[in-house]
């Protein structure tokens, strides 16, 4: 998809309210499940859970203000992750620098056959 029409589909759905742009989304994912020539891209662990705990909600036939009240929590719980991820990642770095490229071993120098003996 070119950038502008992403643009202005979302332009189109920012009018919408929450319960009309889930309809899209529905409808969205049917076309994907029909007409999709390629896989959608890959979502981490954590994104799937939110998707099938808002898929599960919205199933439940709970209000729209509480499902979005919900993912807005998800989604802020899901920063927390990705910054306590980063921030453990950069502690193992600077514990466990990565190695260094070997420099070239030093040649030895050919034997010599020792003739005294």
């Amino acid at each position: 998809m070119n950038d502008l029409l992403a643009k202005r589909i979302m332009r189109k759905l920012e009018t919408l309210p929450d319960e009309r742009v889930y309809q899209v989304l529905d409808f969205i994912e049917f076309l994907e499940s029909k007409y999709a020539e390629r896989s959608a891209p890959g979502s981490t662990p954590f994104q799937r859970l939110a998707e099938t705990v808002e898929d599960t909600l919205r199933a439940g036939k709970v209000s729209v203000n509480v499902v979005r009240g919900t993912m807005d929590a998800m989604s802020a719980a899901g920063r927390v992750m990705t910054g306590l991820a980063a921030a453990g990642k950069s502690v193992v770095d600077q514990v466990n620098p990565p190695p260094k490229p070997a420099d070239k071993p030093l040649a030895l120098p050919p034997e010599t056959k020792d003739e005294s003996a």
